[in-house]
C-alpha cells in the first residue's frame, strides 16, 4: 500500500485520537448527564472543524518541504474532498440517530453518552475496514469497478428512498434483541442494564447503542468506498474519516432541531455517490482531476442545502396565509 504517512505520522495521529476521546470523556464525566445547548454544540463543531483544517495545513507544510508543492496541493485537496464527503454523509447518520432517540424517547441528557460510545465504536470499526479495504484495492485492482458500481446503485437507491422514513419497529436487529434478551421500557440514568424484580434487564439506552452500531456498519459500507474513489492512500482515507466522525456528536446537537429543514440533502448526497461511483468506474479511462471532484462535490452538497433552506423559508412564510 502506497502512502504518504510515515510511522511517526501514523503514531502521532493515533495519539491525537486517543487524547481527543479521553478529553471528551473527561469533560463529559465532569459535566454529568445534561442537555447539550446550542452554544456548546456550535463551540465543539467549530473546534473539530478547525482541528481538521489545522491538520491539513500542517500536512501541506510538511509535504511542500519534503515532496514538493504539487504533491502537497494534490494530497491536501484529496483530504479536503474526502473530509467533505464523509462529513456530508455523516449528516445522514445524524438523521438516523435523531429517529432512534425519538423512537425510544431517550432523554436529551443521556444522548451525549450514547453518541460518544457510538463514535468510539465507529472509529475502531472504520479503522479496520479502511486498512482491509486499502489492502484489497492494492491487491485486486478490479475491486475499484465493484466499489464504483456499488456506489452508483447506492446513490440511485438513496435518491428513490429520500423522504421515506423507515419503520424502526420492523428492524431485524431490534426484533432479534427482543427475542434474545430482557428489555425494560424504563431508563435507569445512563446505565445500560438494571435489575427489575431481581432479574437483569437491559435498558432502552443499550438497545439504542446496538442499533447505532449496526447503523454505522451500514453507513461505513457506503462511505468508505466513496473516499477510496478520491484517494487510495490509507493515511488520507483514515484521517479524513476519523476527523469527520470526531465531529459527529457536536454536529448532531447542532442540527437536531433543524433536521426537517434539510429535506433535500438526501438528493444531493445521492448525486454525490453517483458522481463518485462514476469517477471510480472511469478511473482507467478518464482521470478526473481532484480539484474538479472537490468542486462538483461541494456544489452538489451546497446546492441541496441551499434549496432545502429556501424551500423551508418559503413554507414558513406561506403558513400564516393558510389560516
Amino acid at each position: 500500500m502506497e502512502t504518504i504517512g510515515t510511522w511517526w505520522m501514523w503514531t502521532g495521529f493515533a495519539v491525537f485520537v486517543v487524547v481527543a476521546i479521553a478529553i471528551d470523556l473527561l469533560v463529559m464525566e465532569r459535566q454529568g448527564a445534561h442537555k447539550v445547548t446550542m452554544k456548546e454544540a456550535v463551540r465543539w463543531s467549530l473546534l473539530w472543524f478547525g482541528l481538521a483544517f489545522v491538520f491539513v495545513a500542517l500536512l501541506w507544510w510538511y509535504l511542500d518541504s519534503s515532496q514538493g508543492r504539487e504533491v502537497a496541493n494534490t494530497v491536501s485537496m484529496q483530504f479536503i474532498t474526502g473530509y467533505l464527503v464523509e462529513k456530508s454523509l455523516s449528516i445522514d447518520n445524524i438523521f438516523v440517530f435523531l429517529m432512534l432517540f425519538s423512537y425510544f424517547a431517550v432523554p436529551q441528557q443521556y444522548q451525549k453518552r450514547a453518541l460518544i460510545i457510538g463514535i468510539i465504536g465507529a472509529i475502531i470499526l472504520r479503522t479496520l475496514l479502511i486498512l482491509v479495504g486499502a489492502w484489497l484495492l492494492a491487491t485486486f485492482h478490479w475491486l475499484l469497478y465493484v466499489f464504483g458500481a456499488f456506489l452508483v446503485l447506492t446513490g440511485a437507491k438513496m435518491w428513490f428512498a429520500a423522504g421515506q422514513e423507515p419503520d424502526i419497529s420492523t428492524n431485524p436487529v431490534l426484533g432479534l434483541l427482543k427475542k434474545r434478551i430482557r428489555i425494560t421500557d424504563q431508563f435507569d440514568g445512563e446505565k445500560l442494564s438494571t435489575m427489575v424484580n431481581g432479574v437483569k434487564h437491559y435498558t432502552p439506552l443499550f438497545v439504542v447503542l446496538v442499533l447505532i452500531g449496526t447503523t454505522d456498519i451500514i453507513f461505513a459500507v457506503d462511505s468508505i468506498p466513496a473516499i477510496f474513489a478520491i484517494t487510495s492512500d490509507p493515511f488520507i482515507v483514515l484521517t479524513a474519516n476519523i476527523f469527520a466522525i470526531l465531529g459527529l456528536r457536536a454536529l448532531y446537537f447542532l442540527l437536531a432541531d433543524l433536521a426537517n429543514r434539510f429535506h433535500l440533502l438526501a438528493y444531493g448526497l445521492a448525486l454525490v455517490l453517483v458522481f463518485i461511483g462514476a469517477k471510480m468506474l472511469l478511473i482507467d479511462v478518464v482521470k478526473i482531476p481532484i480539484g474538479y471532484a472537490l468542486l462538483v462535490t461541494a456544489s452538489l452538497i451546497a446546492g441541496s442545502i441551499f434549496l432545502s433552506l429556501r424551500n423551508s423559508s418559503k413554507s414558513e412564510v406561506a403558513l400564516p396565509g393558510k389560516d
